[in-house]
């Protein structure tokens, strides 16, 4: 089960990906003392604070830490708007489940030879953050189970079963970078068409040089290796993605779970060496063509590894149904490094 503390790696992750609800510093008597705890952020009044940033890069390497703040600060700030929704709901967890994954936690740390109290410090967190965290992980899992009906999760499955069947698209892009200014996605969008038409003109240039008694494998054959050749060195002029000193390649990948949906959607909904219409997402605005497609073995729902499988997808598309709703709505302040 996603994010469940039953299991021991997923359970020290939790350490690495602490929410920003167990930031919070343990209480201390004398405040003149012990200096004020720094703060990341601020969702809606509720601080993020510095702990948890430093808490979730200790995994990554030291030269690395400064790039990767960023994504851990909105991760962070992802959670606490997550957090602040289901309190909102007043979805309830019981007291005692919390004590009996927090036992079953100290089972685990102990049968790995660990000692509890000196793996809290190093994580720098303590007994009562941690059990906060099973809180909200558990509330989390239960929101999870009251939304992921069978009549959904089905629903989910038959509307794209090639996410759970092991099926695979390679495929070509040209990307430009517009930002997120109206103005400059509408001339990407322009440019874009402009270069599909291009590359469909080369095409049928390059077509119309084959022998008239080509018969239709020679002339797929070609028109395919046209449309890669031509897509391709478009991309490297064009394209302002990293790909494009591969001619816009992409690595093979899955329906779901390795590129942002908007691309892997249209992807997947492509024929093999079709060209997409312009797609935009969050990176950009792209052209897309598949250039091959790997499908898995026909696959069945009430299998108990694909019903798995559907309801973690399902679970990872609620939440970011869950954050495309609220944090539009949330008061997040980002604060300067010092």
């Amino acid at each position: 089960m996603p994010h469940s503390i039953r299991s021991m790696g997923i359970v020290l992750s939790l350490f690495a990906l602490a929410s920003a609800a167990l930031a919070q510093p343990a209480t201390v008597k004398d405040p003149e003392a012990v200096p004020m705890p720094s703060v990341a952020a601020n969702v809606n009044g509720q601080p993020i604070y510095e702990v948890a940033v430093e808490r979730a890069l200790m995994s990554i390497p030291e030269d690395e830490r400064t790039k990767a703040r960023q994504e851990v600060v909105q991760y962070l700030v992802d959670n606490a708007v997550i957090d602040q929704y289901l309190a909102a709901l007043k979805v309830a967890v019981e007291p005692m489940d919390v004590d009996q994954h927090l036992a079953t936690f100290k089972e685990e740390v102990k049968k790995h030879d660990q000692d509890f109290a000196l793996m809290l410090k190093r994580m720098k967190l303590t007994e009562a953050e941690l059990k906060e965290q099973i809180f909200h992980q558990l509330r989390w899992e239960k929101f999870v189970n009251m939304q992921a009906t069978d009549v959904k999760l089905k629903a989910l499955f038959n509307h794209m079963p090639e996410a759970f069947n092991g099926t695979t698209l390679r495929a070509r892009h040209i990307l430009i970078d517009a930002g997120t200014d109206p103005k400059a996605r509408q001339d990407a969008t322009a440019k874009l068409l402009e270069l599909k038409a291009q590359i469909q003109k080369e095409i049928a240039d390059g077509m119309a040089k084959l022998p008239a008694d080509a018969d239709n494998l020679a002339k797929e054959k070609q028109r395919q290796q046209l449309i890669e050749d031509c897509f391709g060195e478009v991309a490297k002029k064009i394209s302002t993605c990293p790909s494009k000193a591969e001619g816009g390649e992409l690595p093979w990948f899955p329906r779901y779970g390795s590129m942002v949906e908007q691309f892997s959607k249209a992807a997947y909904a492509l024929k093999p060496f079709e060209i997409s219409d312009v797609v935009t997402t969050t990176f950009g605005c792209h052209l897309i063509v598949v250039v091959g497609r790997k499908d898995g073995p026909a696959t069945k729902f009430e299998d108990d590894k694909v019903k798995d499988a559907v309801k973690e997808v399902y679970e990872a598309r609620l939440k970011e149904a869950v954050l495309d709703q609220m944090k539009p709505r949330a008061k997040v302040e980002i604060v300067p490094m010092k």
